[in-house]
């Protein structure tokens, strides 16, 4: 009898070793169609999505992924950042230029967010779009001298959906990367040096938070009003569950470049960062655990839900996870 248990207990010690590897091997790559850098990944369905990186590269599929169609935007600027409000509204931020879409992607146009006589010592370049509700919106960057030199933050706020924009001044010098909102009144934007900036005020006012770290925070998510998340340099993760009031850091094996963290609900979520680097964490991000990635380019962009999820990188990686 002991040896029969003993072959069901290592049948079960098998069994789930096989789910947990399963589990850790879920992305897979596809074929995106090009070998530019891709930084950008958003999905309004499972089907629907798009691709952006390096001299304006953009692509949709309208198949889930299988197959890519580039769009002509017309423009050699890098493309920071796809988001979309809703289904038929959406953004691109491509360095000195921002796009509009009114239809679903179909059609992209330039808007114009400032003018020349705006910014008399400097060039702005941006680099991440959010809006806390229909109208109003917030883009983020910095303002770049002659010799693309960074000599000041950038943050510029719209009341009309992003026909216009007016600049918004915040406790910052810094290089700005990413925000992120909850609802239509708390926001924070992460940046160089450790900088967070949050508003409780839909985007009118920014205060400083204290990140306790001097490294560049490249991507911020919240969940809710309190829990939030932030990446960045060498392995930098941070969490808290106040708000920003404290930040703690989450210590980890990987001293690589964090680009990306997004969660699928309140408990999981997906880091993604240089050498292909995919971590997850089922715990509210208290602890993360590595993934196959199917790659060893670096990863760049992130887009995760419940039932599927997107990450994109060097040489036009883009894989998957379902």
């Amino acid at each position: 009898m002991q040896g029969k248990f003993s072959i069901i207990f290592v049948s079960i010690i098998l069994t789930l070793s096989a789910a947990v590897n399963f589990a850790q091997t879920g992305w897979i790559k596809n074929s995106s169609g090009t070998n530019s850098d891709l930084v950008a990944v958003y999905f309004t369905s499972e089907n629907n999505g798009w691709i952006a990186g390096d001299n304006g590269y953009l692509a949709s599929t309208t198949d889930g992924g299988n197959s890519w169609k580039r769009y002509p935007l017309n423009t050699s600027e890098n493309i920071n950042e796809i988001y979309f409000r809703n289904d038929k509204n959406g953004y691109l931020v491509a360095g000195k230029k921002m796009f509009i879409t009114n239809d679903a992607g179909s059609t992209w146009r330039e808007t114009v967010i400032y003018h020349p006589g705006d910014f008399k010592n400097g060039t702005p370049e941006f680099l991440s779009i959010r809006f806390a509700d229909k109208k109003r919106g917030l883009v983020v960057g910095s303002v770049l001298g002659r010799t693309d030199e960074v000599i000041d933050s950038l943050v510029m706020r719209t009341e009309d959906g992003g026909e216009s924009w007016r600049r918004v001044l915040v406790p910052s010098k810094t290089e700005l990367f990413h925000l992120d909102f909850n609802g239509s009144s708390h926001g924070w934007i992460v940046g160089d040096e450790g900088v967070i900036l949050s508003t409780i005020d839909g985007g009118s006012t920014w205060i400083a938070q204290n990140s306790k770290t001097r490294l560049a925070l490249f991507n911020v998510d919240f969940r809710d009003d309190d829990e939030g998340y932030a990446v960045g340099e060498k392995g930098m993760i941070l969490r808290t569950d106040n708000g920003g009031v404290t930040w703690q850091r989450v210590l980890n094996n990987n001293p690589v470049n964090f680009m990306r963290v997004d969660f699928a609900d309140d408990k999981n979520g997906w880091i993604v960062g240089y050498g292909g680097l995919i971590l997850r964490s089922s715990d509210k991000g208290r602890t993360w655990v590595q993934q196959d990635s199917s790659t060893v380019g670096n990863l760049y962009g992130l887009y995760i839900t419940k039932k599927y999820g997107w990450a994109v990188g060097a040489k036009g990686t883009v894989i998957t996870y379902r």
